[in-house]
């Protein structure tokens, strides 16, 4: 019981603080907006069409669209013709016996060249990709990716880490000095290599390898953290009350000392979206992320390396501006629910 009223006290305090500090709460309410906005994109109420070729290829931004071009100048004259007229077209040879090919061929040829202009729109507010796809609509589609790796990739990253940490730093002994192994082997070896090695031997692309890479390979911090919190609070009262009457060593790791330390676990989920939503932009990037006819944010970024070149920057802006605006509004509130969490802060 006194494990508790210490969680539920501690909650209310970091809750209050929380409440007194407006820049967190103006990042909470710009991060509960993109997952209000994720979950638009994912029933389909929001960007379900964005696959929809609604523009003109590289449809510029209304806002640097150029202004409408003027009518052309008048045909050159024809020798023999008066200046300036258009030069007749011959009339039909009747006994030509493609005429009637020829007059189809040229109706459909008409149309086709016609029905792009008339059917697609020459310029959208935030611009069109090379296929002609509203590049907001994109943007908010992507978001919808990359924000679901992140979340999932931090919550499978701190539950391997909350696992380990929590078996090792009650057991010790050979229990700890074994996942203490593990970690240092991991740990030994940079992360992007860590997490090319394991994009490598994974080979398949899709969302879910790449939840599975980012982690396997992200679970060291927050194991790092628990170990000590479990070292501390394993020789507490409460913890020596609950053996006492006989409580099962699982019942004593995650029925009573947990919720005493599920506050670290929170701040490193905050902590790790940030950076996995950015190692998705960056395994996107050079390939080993989402497949084809998957969009995020890192796969946008890697067709926008190839429109800079032809001056069409907008799909760059709009992927790099809202992922920048997530990752700020998350970071800050991470830095804010740490400080607000921390018992230490009265």
């Amino acid at each position: 019981m006194h494990a508790i009223h210490d969680s539920a006290g501690l909650w209310t305090l970091a809750w209050r603080r929380l409440r007194a500090d407006r820049v967190a709460m103006a990042a909470l309410a710009l991060v509960a907006a993109f997952l209000l906005l994720l979950a638009a994109s994912a029933s389909g109420l929001v960007a379900g069409d964005w696959e929809e070729e609604v523009a003109v290829n590289y449809a510029p931004p209304t806002f640097a669209a150029p202004r409408a071009a003027q009518a052309p100048a008048a045909a050159p004259a024809v020798p023999g013709s008066s200046s300036g007229a258009t030069p007749a077209v011959p009339p039909p040879n009747e006994f030509d016996p493609l005429a009637a090919d020829l007059r189809e061929l040229r109706a459909t040829l008409g149309k086709a060249v016609a029905e792009p202009a008339a059917g697609r729109a020459p310029s959208l507010p935030f611009g069109a990709d090379k296929w002609g796809h509203d590049i907001i609509k994109k943007t908010i589609k992507g978001g919808e990716t990359s924000i679901v790796v992140g979340l999932a990739a931090a919550a499978l990253a701190v539950g391997l880490g909350t696992l380990f940490g929590a078996v090792s730093g009650f057991y010790g002994g050979l229990v700890d000095d074994f996942f203490n192994w593990f970690y240092n082997v991991f740990t030994s070896i940079p992360s992007i290599l860590m997490i090319l090695t394991v994009a490598a031997v994974l080979q398949q692309k899709g969302v879910l390898t790449i939840v599975l890479i980012l982690g396997l390979t992200g679970w060291t911090g927050p194991y790092r953290l628990i170990r000590a919190e479990y070292i501390k609070h394993k020789a507490r009262e409460y913890v020596m009350a609950a053996d006492a009457i006989g409580a099962s060593a699982w019942r004593k790791m995650f029925g009573h000392i947990f919720p005493n330390v599920s506050h670290v676990a929170l701040v490193q989920v905050s902590i790790l979206v940030v950076g996995f939503i950015k190692a998705e932009v960056i395994l996107s990037f050079l390939g080993f992320g989402v497949p084809v006819g998957v969009v995020s944010w890192g796969s946008m970024l890697n067709e926008a390396q190839n429109e800079l070149i032809l001056g069409k920057w907008w799909q760059l802006a709009a992927a790099a501006s809202a992922m920048a605006l997530l990752v700020t509004a998350f970071s800050l509130f991470a830095d804010a629910l740490r400080d607000a969490l921390d018992p230490k802060v009265k």
